[in-house]
């Protein structure tokens, strides 16, 4: 894909949420905790680009998405979209312009749509919350484009139909012709096809693939699917416990993974056919520690079958190792001890 200027950067984004102690711990006078739910990521997004932001549940990756989105707020760090800061800018008014350009598809299509509303209500409601039409005839021209953009033709068929009157996938579409309608320049994806039929995947995945290539539209899009990622991603950012740990081309992550747990999702993907190889990486067993207790040093050292001393004590940082791609792993440009790991996937 051509260079192209940034449309969102994020800059050391932290998103923690205070836990409410018990009456005895106020009594005595404890101390607040906290989930660190996003702990200091840096993120940039070109224009037309898509961005795949990959990780188990509870690594943070919906957080991220709902402060892009201006649903939470961040606890620290900068939020630049087309070089403003619009970290600190809230109220309906003030967010009128950047809800114009930055929309969400959310992953339950059933529970984003009110099923009390037709399709034509429920796509016209964002043209009608941020004044972008100036009557009924321009309206319904903007959601009959919206819907075709989305794959539901001929749109007329389906102003008047409910919710409960559609397939899953047709569900999604609608939510994406939402989304679609205000004409956005950025959109944020929440496991957009994780709830419906593998073939219907592909459907709504070339939907998305068709209008960043009609619209130039960005996308980020946050999936626990490496392989999905690798389909529809130019780049891949892997997620875990709220910091990023690798960075690169969708290639670079896919097929030459420089760290553990980004091994250990690629080998955690089925492998079909006579020469499918067993990973040699062991499963990951169990669910994403806590954010309210975070480890000390490397985050993945509980659940990493190479740590050693150093990544119980000490962080590790970013560090290059190759073209567009940052791993955050001491071991990161130790390439035979990775390769070991990787076996399974070249």
């Amino acid at each position: 894909m051509p260079e192209t200027a940034d449309i969102l950067r994020l800059e050391n984004l932290q998103v923690h949420f205070l836990i409410q102690g018990g009456l005895f711990d106020r009594a005595l006078g404890r101390p607040a905790g906290a989930v660190r739910a996003v702990d200091g990521i840096d993120l940039k997004i070109g224009r037309g680009e898509i961005v795949a932001l990959v990780g188990e549940s509870g690594s943070g990756k919906t957080t991220v998405g709902r402060v892009i989105t201006k649903l939470a707020h961040p606890t620290g760090g900068r939020m630049l979209f087309e070089g403003r800061d619009m970290t600190s800018i809230q109220g309906a008014a003030a967010l009128l312009p950047y809800r114009h350009r930055v929309q969400m598809i959310f992953q339950d299509a059933y529970q984003a749509l009110n099923p009390r509303h037709t399709i034509f209500d429920i796509v016209a409601e964002p043209l009608r919350s941020l004044r972008l039409v100036d009557n009924a005839t321009e309206l319904a021209e903007r959601v009959s484009e919206a819907l075709a953009s989305a794959g539901l033709n001929p749109p007329g068929d389906f102003f008047s139909r409910f919710p409960h009157e559609l397939s899953g996938g047709q569900r999604q579409r609608v939510v994406i012709a939402g989304a679609l309608a205000v004409k956005p320049q950025l959109i944020v994806a929440d496991e957009p096809v994780s709830m419906l039929d593998v073939s219907i995947r592909a459907q709504i995945l070339q939907v998305l693939v068709d209008l960043r290539a009609k619209h130039n539209l960005a996308l980020l899009f946050i999936t626990h699917d490496l392989p999905l990622a690798w389909l529809i991603a130019d780049r891949i950012a892997v997620m875990y416990l709220g910091k990023l740990v690798e960075i690169g081309t969708a290639d670079e992550i896919t097929f030459n993974p420089r760290h553990p747990y980004t091994v250990a999702l690629r080998s955690a993907t089925p492998q079909i056919g006579a020469n499918a190889r067993r990973a040699e990486l062991p499963a990951l067993l169990g669910e994403v520690p806590s954010a309210a207790r975070v480890p000390k040093g490397c985050r993945f050292h509980p659940r990493c079958p190479l740590a050693f001393d150093r990544c119980k004590a000490e962080e590790p940082p970013a560090i290059e190792v190759g073209p567009q791609h940052r791993s955050a792993c001491w071991l990161a440009r130790d390439l035979p001890v990775v390769r070991k790991c990787v076996a399974s996937v070249e």
